[in-house]
This record gives C-alpha cells, structure tokens and sequence, in this order.
C-alpha cells in the first residue's frame, strides 16, 4: 500500500493507495511546529481507522510547501518504517518537462497537480487548485508545463477584508441563497462566492484565448466544490486531483 501526503499551508491532506485505487483519504489541520513523532502518532490513528498499519505500507510520496516539515516527515519514515521517503522537489523524475526561468521555484504541489492533470486528459489543461492561494497552472498540449498564475485565496481574502473592517465579521464559505444580499452577511457572502467564481471565469478565458479552445479546466483543493457551481468554465473537479498525481509520481521514481 502506498502513502501519499499533501502538506499545504492550511491542512494536509493524506491518502493510503492499493495499487491504482484510492482506499481512504483524510484531512487534518496543518500544524507548522509538529515533530516527527507527533505525525507518526497522528498518521498511524489515521490508518488504524481503515485496520492498515505501518507494516501495510509498502511506500511513500510527500510533497510539502512547508520547508520546516519536510524534515520531520523525512526523520518520521526513517524512523519508524527505516527507508527513505520519496519527497518531491528538485531532481524528482516526472515525465513533465519544466518550462520556467527557474524550475526550483516550482512548488511540489503545483508539479504533481501538473501531472495528475495531464494523466487525467492527455491534452492541454488548467489546474485550478483552490487552496491558501489560488493556483492556476498550465499544461501545453504536448505535456510541457507552461507556466501559471497565482491569486490570494479565499480564506486569506476574507480574513483580510474583516481584520480592516471593523463592521464586518467572518461568514460561512457557502452557496448564497441570493444574489443581492438583503444583509451585510449575505451581501459579504454573495461578494465572496460570486466574485471568485468571476476571477476564475475571467483568468480561464483569457487562458483560452492564449492557448486556444482545447484545454481542460479542472478544480481541486478544499474550497472547490463551494466555487465551481457558480463557474462556467470549469470541465473537472477533482479533489483527489494532488493525492494521484503523488501515486503517479512515485511510479515514475520506482
């Protein structure tokens, strides 16, 4: 069984693979200061929930945008399961030529949502990761990674907003019941659903116009689901989109 694990900025996001099939996934809170032996506590509960334990797990893929983490993750698989784990970064095998001024500032993230993209359409595709920020990244045709674009996210966003705001307070990320709010929260609410959801049209479509009509959109990360039914632009949603492109990855490095 093969253990991937997205670390992000806000949560971690972990999933156990038989072969080509995910079996479970999970979810957690990202804690910056977390020890090695505190993740080997947190991931083995994790797994004992679907009866695997550690003996079960034949492999590992990490990507990790916090650089403090990577360490304690790679201390945590030394430790407890003696190997070394497949971290993804510079000089990793993939299969996708980088086409950037420098390639090392690719975060891991954005590479295996890449990837994953390009297995899942085989053409020329966006991968819009709604996550702490808002990734766009851009896959030729051929299977070259283009290159993307970066926006704040939606929790920072409103977090932003509220903190110089005084007369306005955090709201629910979820489906306006209107367009034009009949009260300060419902109008913040409309403001955040409808707003990004605009973002994510207008960026796609220039996208289009640049690499012309053939190219897939596919959403991922935790907020997508809240954003994409208020989009017209968007083909796939794929929250698993970052665990698989882990698994392809690590096939890759086998």
């Amino acid at each position: 069984m093969l253990l991937t694990i997205d670390v992000g900025n806000t949560q971690t996001h972990v999933g156990a693979f038989d072969g080509p099939e995910l079996v479970e996934h999970w979810r957690f809170s990202t804690d910056r200061q977390s020890t090695g032996d505190e993740l080997a506590t947190m991931l083995h509960n994790l797994l004992a929930l679907r009866d695997i334990g550690f003996d079960q797990i034949h492999g590992e893929a990490v990507s990790s945008v916090v650089p403090r983490l990577v360490s304690e993750y790679r201390h945590m698989f030394e430790r407890y399961l003696e190997r070394e784990a497949l971290i993804v970064g510079p000089g990793t095998k993939t299969g996708m030529p980088i086409l950037l001024e420098n390639p090392h500032e690719l975060g891991p993230d954005r590479l295996v949502n890449a990837v994953a993209g390009y297995d899942l359409c085989g053409d020329a595709c966006v991968i819009v990761d709604f996550g702490t920020a808002i990734n766009y990244d851009v896959v030729s045709r051929s299977g070259e990674y283009l290159g993307g674009i970066i926006g704040p996210g939606i929790e920072i966003s409103i977090e932003a907003l509220t903190s110089r705001a005084a007369r306005l307070t955090k709201v629910d990320i979820a489906e306006p019941s209107e367009l034009i709010g009949k009260s300060t929260d419902a109008a913040l609410q409309s403001g955040i659903v409808y707003g990004f959801a605009a973002q994510v049209d207008g960026i796609c479509k220039r996208l289009r116009r640049e690499l012309g009509d053939r190219v897939t959109t596919i959403a991922t990360g935790g907020l997508a689901t809240v954003i994409v039914g208020f989009t017209e632009s968007i083909d796939v949603v794929d929250d698993l989109l970052t665990l698989k492109g882990l698994r392809l990855v690590y096939e890759r490095n086998r």
